[in-house]
């Protein structure tokens, strides 16, 4: 009996973040008899890599260094022509170029996804980045992105067929990630909800993509405006070098005891469902896991109209679209929804009819299963 097709899946760093969090989904949902997989990480990977429920997944690290070295594209091509695999998926512009190693390695299934793109080319116009997306193309099987904003950028762009290209949202557990239920969590410092009328959160990396500060200098001028500010709380929940200097802004206001700033955390469904409303500050996107999770938890949404945003928040519906890097406008829609609990409750009831509607993890899974196994045909 021969072994199921072994597909190799390269990232850059394989650590916390949407992109890993949906590659971990996918693998825990695909059939186990159909596929064997394998992730390549051209840096190296986190304890993150514990999420993925089969113990038959090999993580490689190729040891990139910073800068343009090139011993990293002869490891990859020694460990593809030792793996053989029948299929190669890279994700994102730092790993386009293993698509040229896949194909002098004889990868016969090469595929490439994105999943956003960084701050420093929000709208994909890089002329450089441009060329090698375009270099890349002739080689690469079949597209996949997470946006059709992404989508329409790939054919415009840099010239994929729409044969080629299938765009595939992101799912989301929702049996995880549901509703609160009564009270706040008994979570964070001693005495932090107590008190609390409105709890405005965000997850994500705190990183210059994600624009945190915003959302912080959002929450103090939100204070500095309400009637009553005491019952006015923050949750940021993830670390990135942001983080300092979103601490030091909330200690210069005064306001370091409303505000929590853990870290890094697994209990992320748990703080979800401590927050009020659910704050997206990005300067780019491609589809945000986290403003999925924080629609499956029932939440409104607050978020900046980038990338795939717009595809998941509709403005009275389920949330709020908001210009980039405008702290002043955020500021007026956190207290509009702080002074509005029945707008929260309505508009997170639309989120999370929307999650059960259009975004579960087996309809993700279907379409990317549906996608490889058409790459493996001769």
């Amino acid at each position: 009996m021969s072994r199921p097709p072994l597909i190799v899946h390269v990232v850059y760093h394989f650590g916390t973040g949407g992109l890993e969090n949906g590659l971990v989904n996918l693998i825990n949902r695909l059939p186990r008899e159909r596929f064997r997989h394998a992730i390549v990480s051209l840096t190296d990977h986190t304890d993150f890599r514990g999420r993925i429920e089969r113990d038959d997944v090999v993580f490689h690290d190729l040891e990139k260094t910073p800068g343009h070295s090139l011993g990293w594209l002869w490891r990859l091509y020694r460990l593809l022509r030792e793996l053989r695999p029948a299929l190669i998926h890279t994700r994102n512009l730092n790993a386009v170029e293993a698509q040229f190693v896949a194909a002098l390695a004889g990868v016969p299934a090469r595929l490439h996804g994105e999943h956003g793109r960084d701050v420093f080319d929000l709208e994909g116009k890089n002329w450089k980045y441009t060329l090698l997306r375009r270099a890349a193309r002739p080689l690469v099987r079949r597209y996949t992105c997470v946006s059709r904003d992404l989508a329409g950028w790939l054919r415009d762009t840099i010239g994929v067929p729409a044969a080629r290209l299938t765009q595939i949202y992101n799912g989301v557990d929702s049996d995880k990630f549901h509703p609160r239920a009564g009270a706040y969590p008994a979570l964070g410092p001693t005495g932090f909800f107590q008190g609390a009328t409105c709890v405005v959160g965000s997850i994500g990396r705190m990183v210059a993509v994600k624009d945190y500060p915003t959302l912080v200098r959002a929450f103090i001028q939100a204070c500095r405006q309400a009637p009553d500010a005491s019952g006015l709380r923050l949750l940021i929940v993830g670390d990135g070098e942001a983080r300092g200097g979103c601490l030091d802004l909330l200690e210069a206001a005064g306001l370091a005891a409303q505000a929590w700033l853990p870290g890094n955390r697994d209990d992320t469904a748990e703080l979800l469902r401590a927050m009020d409303v659910f704050v997206l500050p990005s300067l780019g996107e491609g589809i945000s896991n986290t403003i999925l999770e924080a629609m499956a938890s029932g939440l409104p949404i607050i978020a900046t109209a980038v990338g795939g945003n717009p595809e998941l928040v509709t403005a009275g519906d389920n949330g709020t679209l908001l210009a980039p890097a405008d702290d002043v406008a955020m500021a007026r829609a956190l207290l509009d929804y702080a002074a509005d609990p029945e707008r929260r409750a309505r508009e997170g009831t639309a989120s999370r009819r929307r999650i059960e509607r259009d975004f579960s993890l087996d309809r993700m899974a279907a379409a990317y299963q549906a996608v490889y196994e058409t790459a493996l045909e001769p």
